[in-house]
């Protein structure tokens, strides 16, 4: 497969599995099926190791204090969220016999040699790991696409980032902008941000999309968004700690067609005589509203501007005013080149 995943003037729409794979092989499957026919180009999984996430302790400082996960112990939420490593070979070969790209976010050095085994064309940074620097350095060696989330990230971690990936002389960069919620309110969601990521470091954006309405991944695409990333899952009945910012089969298809609708009507053409033809009938043109006789003066009296277009255009119209017809015309006659040319104007 080629590397030129983000540079043929489509975005690139990434269907997330994270938790919602029920640590089921055949609810896997069927949802890379379903992301496939929902019009993703892409399936994206998480790979890491649950002894190189955190300790595997029951201390309080250890339990998610808020949101969605709240009440969570961290072994624990990273144990039950966790895609077993054989069933990675599965997955990127049915993607590959649904032709849909299949890659990954790595959360560690070991999880990354994991997936170069396996031919892993894209690295996703999630924003948690924002401050993972080995990970970041190793990642940016493959000299293969990177993309990342800003979500937990400052100003500094993103320069960081980029710097990182172009010292090692990486510059297939895509940053996704992120709120780091689940959901996100739409009001959060600082989609200007994009812009500013572009201008200033000259890399390629999109967004990590984590709210509840297609509104937000509409106005990315219309801003330059690259690639929007949303997650997905098999259907409404699928219950993970991610399954309630997930989008059904029929949601993230009805997303893709939103986005490519976006694109349509931003899609610059410059408009030709032909393709405005139909319109064009209704511009206006001069016309003779009585009848001229040769040598009669042409003036506001005899002479009007009116549609269709069937005539001279009404640029013309004062510098015919005064000036004597060549010809006799017919009332309700428009005004030709013709009697132009005659004129000398």
């Amino acid at each position: 497969m080629t590397n030129n995943f983000f540079n043929n003037r489509k975005v690139f729409i990434v269907a997330e599995l994270s938790a919602n794979h029920m640590k089921n092989k055949s609810i896997i499957i069927d949802t890379i099926k379903a992301a496939k026919n929902s019009g993703a180009d892409a399936f994206k999984i998480q790979t890491f190791d649950i002894t190189q996430m955190t300790l595997d302790t029951k201390q309080d400082n250890y339990i998610v204090k808020s949101g969605i996960w709240k009440g969570y112990n961290h072994f624990e939420l990273y144990k039950e969220i966790h895609l077993p490593w054989e069933w990675h070979e599965l997955i990127f070969e049915e993607c590959y016999k649904q032709d849909l790209i299949c890659f990954s976010t790595p959360f560690d050095l070991k999880s990354v040699k994991f997936l170069e085994n396996l031919n892993n064309p894209i690295y996703k940074i999630a924003s948690s790991e924002v401050n993972h620097i080995p990970l970041i350095e190793l990642v940016s060696t493959l000299k293969k696409p990177i993309i990342f989330s800003t979500g937990a990230a400052l100003e500094n971690d993103i320069k960081l980032f980029i710097d990182i990936a172009r010292k090692n002389k990486n510059e297939d960069i895509t940053v996704l902008q992120c709120t780091a919620k689940y959901p996100a309110k739409i009001e959060d969601a600082n989609l200007i941000k994009m812009s500013e990521i572009e201008n200033n470091y000259n890399v390629k954006v999109g967004l990590s999309d984590h709210t509840l309405s297609n509104l937000t991944s509409i106005i990315a695409t219309s801003l330059g968004a690259t690639v929007i990333e949303k997650h997905f899952k098999l259907s409404n009945d699928i219950k993970s700690p991610d399954s309630s910012f997930s989008l059904n089969p029929k949601r993230f298809e009805k997303l893709v067609q939103d986005i490519r609708d976006t694109e349509k009507a931003m899609k610059y053409h410059v408009p030709n005589e032909k393709s405005l033809s139909s319109a064009r009938q209704n511009l206006r043109s001069i016309f003779a509203i009585s009848d001229i006789k040769k040598g009669e003066v042409f003036s506001e009296k005899n002479l009007c501007v009116m549609r269709p277009n069937l005539g001279i255009p009404p640029k013309y119209y004062q510098s015919f005013i005064g000036k004597k017809s060549p010809i006799d015309i017919s009332k309700n006659t428009p005004i030709n080149d013709y009697t132009l040319k005659l004129i000398n104007i």
